[in-house]
């Protein structure tokens, strides 16, 4: 009986904890994935806002010759160019961040609040940036891919042979596949059930399966409805006439590449603005530089949501 009344006398946890120090975390946030695709993509930085893509027209009609030793008979060409070239303007994906001064003012230890709103305000930003890359309807990945350089499963589900066909849409340099998640498994199964496990690589310190050397990376962007998805292939850099990431160089306020954050002032209610805006874009080089394997089945599925 004297054990349980000392029990009973003894500080309990709850009480004990209004002394102890937590150990905080900043604020973790679930829609915050790697963005491998901005991470792979050559950028390209405009400094007047406009990409112009020259071409040259008729390539075909280029002509040379091994004449040997007669020089009498040279052929006679010229290289011509398009003469309206496409232009792409970079596209804006921008907001405005209001914090309470009086939130900033009491409430930013250990943690910055402004600091804070704005690194979860930006993530969020790079994560439609990635999207717009992907689905842009002007100049995203999806929208850029001419009907020939598209191909569909031959039994639905991502098999070897149909990677190896996607391959040979883009057999110059192929840089990776781009795909989503639930595809990459999918994709997975039929290698094993094949008795072709795809090995690995290790790219920026993550594990990635590969074909033929090529990586497949994720991405919770690209589009998954009805149980189908997309794997898309692609080469990328200037130099090779492949794919490019486009950004505005020198922003006021510039926290990174194509990335401002600027200060708006303080409203009569006490709310200081800041104006937080990524200016980017991309470009399709040459239509062999992308390629896309349409109707993908993932087997069972979630429906994933992206911005």
């Amino acid at each position: 009986m004297a054990e349980q009344e000392k029990r009973q006398t003894a500080l309990g946890d709850v009480a004990a904890r209004q002394l102890a120090i937590a150990t905080r975390t900043v604020p973790q946030m679930i829609t915050i994935t790697p963005r491998w695709l901005t991470h792979l993509l050559n950028w390209i930085p405009v400094e007047s806002g406009v990409y112009r893509l020259n071409k040259v027209k008729h390539a075909e009609n280029v002509e040379v010759d091994c004449s040997g030793r007669d020089e009498r008979a040279l052929p006679q060409t010229f290289v011509d160019y398009v003469e309206d070239p496409r232009e792409y303007n970079l596209s804006a994906v921008n907001t405005v961040l209001d914090v309470h001064t009086r939130v900033s003012d009491l409430y930013s230890k250990p943690y910055n609040q402004i600091s804070e709103q704005l690194r979860l305000t930006i993530e969020t930003i790079k994560e439609r940036q990635e999207s717009e890359l992907i689905n842009n309807k002007e100049y995203g990945l999806l929208h850029s891919i001419i009907p020939s350089q598209r191909i569909s499963t031959r039994t639905g589900a991502p098999t070897p042979d149909d990677i190896d066909d996607l391959l040979v849409k883009v057999w110059k340099e192929p840089g990776f596949f781009l795909t989503h998640p639930l595809a990459i498994a999918a994709f997975g199964r039929e290698c094993t059930r094949r008795g072709v496990p795809p090995p690995t690589i290790s790219l920026f310190g993550s594990q990635f399966i590969t074909w033929r050397g090529i990586p497949l990376i994720p991405s919770d962007k690209v589009p998954l409805e009805n149980g189908k998805s997309k794997i898309i292939l692609l080469r990328t850099g200037e130099e090779r006439q492949g794919v490019v990431g486009l950004y505005q160089p020198n922003l006021p306020g510039e926290l990174s590449p194509g990335l401002s954050v600027r200060f708006m002032g303080i409203n009569e209610r006490a709310i200081a603005s800041y104006l937080v805006s990524l200016y980017c874009s991309l470009a399709v080089l040459v239509d062999d530089a992308i390629a896309v394997l349409d109707d993908v089945e993932v087997g069972k599925y979630h429906e994933y949501k992206w911005l």
